[in-house]
């Protein structure tokens, strides 16, 4: 089965600053599995805070949405393992046109 796929369109001058982007996020959702092992909603609450902010600067609303809602619910002490997996099968699915 293929992954599923998400399409961005980015502007060409951040062309350069993408790739860091995408793996600062994908170190982002490794710490965010981490905290989930430990329950430590604080740390996730943070994590969702951080990608709640940076998504929609680089034209990536879905990260935006998904780091708010992991965001709400962590300071509730609800689980955020769904988000957690849906942020996983967006990075690997992303694609990204630049215009």
């Amino acid at each position: 089965m293929s992954q599923p796929r998400y399409s961005v369109r980015v502007s060409s001058e951040l062309r350069h600053l993408i790739p860091r982007f995408l793996e600062n996020r994908r170190g982002e959702l490794d710490q965010l599995r981490g905290a989930l092992a430990r329950n430590d909603f604080e740390e996730a609450r943070k994590i969702g805070h951080t990608l709640k902010g940076a998504g929609g600067g680089y034209g990536f609303h879905e990260i935006t949405r998904l780091g708010g809602e992991i965001e709400r619910l962590a300071v509730r002490g609800e689980d955020v393992g769904g988000l957690v997996d849906a942020l996983a099968e967006y990075l690997a699915g992303v694609e990204i046109t630049f215009e």
